[in-house]
């Protein structure tokens, strides 16, 4: 033995000190290794929808339904278990609901607690009782534990289970008992949760979804584009905050600013309504139907506008700074022939479906006027100054990352960029090429520089870059040719609008050329696959989301309500359990009080992407690894006790 070898186990000693507790350890962790794999839940492009999200989340996609049928059969009825199903996933709700209407609570606490811990006893069988235990509620820890040791066969302890519950009702702690069984439901139907990607942007409550994520046990975060440009607006990046005030009025979805996150946009306001008050803005219409009256509908068209003017503008002053990033094309109000009302785009002339710019000089077009630049200094100031919204970013940094390798999946948004003949593109990324893994490795050091950097030079660098990385052709977030927001507005023809995906998507069922992606990260080809989202599915037009033989699932389903009409469906889940994958895609949900009141679940159809021969065990994930790793050196640690090498503490 070496003495750097001793001097670790010495200090794996410390943890355990004798061999008996040492041999106890090799013992748990042994047998852990031979329990099912926990279920892990995968989701993509929320995009705001937090009502659909959280459902999913609450039901465990389905799985808790599947549990209360596979635990009551046909003892209960189909309303009963649809009863208790929603009570599960909402149980203040339902509570609140049921009490105003039954006459007898206790009665109903007496039915409904043995029901709830039942499902949970059937949730926790593939843990160990100390995983369990840790996830009780402190104030019902005990409690919880014995009613989950119950033996529904024994007669011994029956007065005991039954004393436990009536005086649970006596004290007047049954709903509070209901709403830790129904938590501790939903948080064992689930071991870890993945987020692909996107929860900002389209629909209103991302800042609820993020508070919802920062209470979760345990979960993983890919970051989406729409995450990223709302990263470094954070940052007071000028480029991100233009883009993400003009799409929440594109939307109608102001309030996420101010009511979300408290930033002050009455200085936009009355500078937009004066800036374009004659003006009709005719090629700057909502998307979607948000439901505004007349005023707040004029208010959000005229922000939109002045927003992309000066979009237009503060990204031409980043393209100079920046030409690395390849995007001189997307300077293009220097390209306008004012007096004619037409712009030259790609050597051919288009007419312009809108012709008043009252901010524009058509002589020095990038120029912010006095105005203007006071609403964008003040808008960085409300960012940066926002404590919800750095609270929200920090988090973003602490849990999530560009791509994650887990159980032999490779997780990113997107994709992984490549040529037209399937190989790697390379992106200049300050004056250096990358490509594949590096090129996710590097642009994620910026992106933590961004934030944390002490040289302000590359603080500086790496917010320029979460602006590209929103719409640069070499972005793996991105993935199209161009970002057509001019065109979008200003162009009526489709071939100038059109924005070419990048090629990775034209090989997703490409066997050699999806190797070649697995390979460059360091993955076996034969057993790995790829999850992703970020380019909806349109599931009705009879599109597969799953691809080159289940090696590549794409779960962009359309969780945005604005997707649904493409996709057909109110978007996708994916579950991994010890039995293999399963696709779920999901039905729109009518509203929370739908299925607080009427028991209205979201409708799901299931597809068994692949099924395992042999259940998938502990020992066959990253953390069964690392468990054999630890067994590894506790065994060393036990040899060198038995020799006397290391000495035993006590002794």
């Amino acid at each position: 033995m070496d003495v750097s070898e001793k001097r670790y186990l010495e200090l794996l000693s410390r943890s355990f000190p004798t061999a008996a507790k040492a041999s106890a350890e090799i013992i748990n962790l042994s047998a852990i290794l031979n329990l099912p794999k926990g279920t892990e839940f995968f989701a993509s492009d929320i995009h705001g929808e937090y009502e659909a999200f959280s459902h999913i989340l609450r039901n465990g996609s389905g799985s808790i339904r599947l549990k209360i049928d596979a635990e009551f059969g046909d003892s209960l009825s189909e309303e009963e278990k649809r009863s208790l199903a929603t009570l599960i996933y909402y149980p203040h709700e339902k509570m609140e609901l049921v009490l105003s209407q039954v006459s007898d609570p206790g009665a109903w606490y007496a039915i409904m607690l043995p029901r709830l811990v039942a499902v949970c006893k059937r949730a926790a069988r593939k843990y160990t009782r100390s995983r369990v235990r840790k996830a009780l509620p402190d104030d019902f820890a005990y409690i919880i534990e014995e009613l989950m040791t119950e033996d529904r066969h024994g007669e011994d302890k029956q007065a005991y289970y039954a004393a436990i519950i009536d005086a649970v009702i006596r004290t007047d702690r049954g709903g509070e008992l209901i709403e830790a069984l129904c938590q501790l439901i939903q948080r064992l139907a689930i071991e870890r949760l993945h987020i692909i990607g996107d929860i900002y942007d389209r629909g209103p409550y991302p800042d609820v979804i993020m508070e919802t994520l920062m209470d979760h046990h345990a979960l993983d975060i890919q970051w989406g584009n729409h995450d990223i440009v709302w990263m470094g607006a954070s940052l007071g990046q000028r480029g991100c905050i233009a883009h993400v005030v003009r799409n929440c009025a594109r939307y109608g979805n102001l309030s996420i600013l101010e009511d979300a996150y408290g930033i002050n946009i009455l200085p936009l306001a009355s500078f937009a309504l004066e800036a374009y008050r004659d003006d009709p803005c005719v090629a700057f219409g909502l998307k979607g139907n948000p439901e505004l009256t007349p005023q707040e509908l004029e208010m959000n068209v005229k922000i939109q506008k002045a927003m992309a003017i000066i979009q237009f503008k503060v990204e031409a002053k980043l393209i100079d700074e920046n030409p690395d990033f390849g995007l001189e094309d997307r300077k293009l109000l220097d390209k306008i022939d004012y007096k004619r009302g037409t712009v030259l785009l790609d050597g051919s002339e288009y007419a312009l479906t809108d012709t008043v710019f009252p901010t524009v000089d058509p002589d020095d077009p990038y120029r912010l006027t006095p105005e203007e630049e006071d609403v964008m200094q003040r808008l960085e100031q409300a960012f940066t100054g926002c404590e919800k919204l750095q609270r929200h970013m920090r988090f973003f940094l602490d849990a999530g990352s560009l791509y994650k390798i887990y159980n032999g999946n490779l997780l990113f948004h997107a994709c992984v960029p490549l040529n037209e003949d399937g190989s790697l593109m390379e992106t200049d990324v300050f004056g250096q090429k990358y490509k594949g893994r590096a090129l996710y490795d590097v642009m994620e050091r910026y992106v933590r520089a961004a934030f944390d950097d002490s040289d302000p030079e590359m603080r500086k660098r790496g917010r320029d870059l979460l602006w590209y990385m929103w719409l640069g052709e070499g972005s793996p977030l991105f993935a199209k040719s161009k970002m057509a927001t001019f065109e979008l507005y200003l162009i009526a023809e489709k071939e100038a609008r059109k924005e070419v995906k990048n090629p990775f998507y034209a090989y997703q069922n490409d066997e050699h050329v999806m190797a070649g992606i697995f390979e460059d990260f360091g993955m076996d080809p034969a057993t790995s696959r790829i999850v992703c989202g970020h380019v909806p599915v349109k599931a009705k037009d009879g599109e597969d989301p799953v691809r080159c033989g289940g090696r590549v699932l794409t779960i962009d389903g359309g969780f945005s309500k604005a997707y649904q009409p493409t996709t057909g469906i109110a978007g996708y889940t994916l579950i991994s359990n010890s039995h293999g994958f399963v696709l779920a895609a999901h039905e729109p949900l009518e509203s929370t009080r739908a299925a607080v009141v009427n028991e209205q679940d979201i409708h799901s159809s299931r597809r068994v992407v692949e099924r395992v021969e042999k259940r998938t065990l502990v020992a066959d994930t990253d953390t069964g690894k690392e468990l054999k790793r630890q067994i590894v050196d506790l065994e060393q640690l036990l040899e060198a006790y038995r020799t006397g090498e290391v000495a035993e503490g006590g002794k």
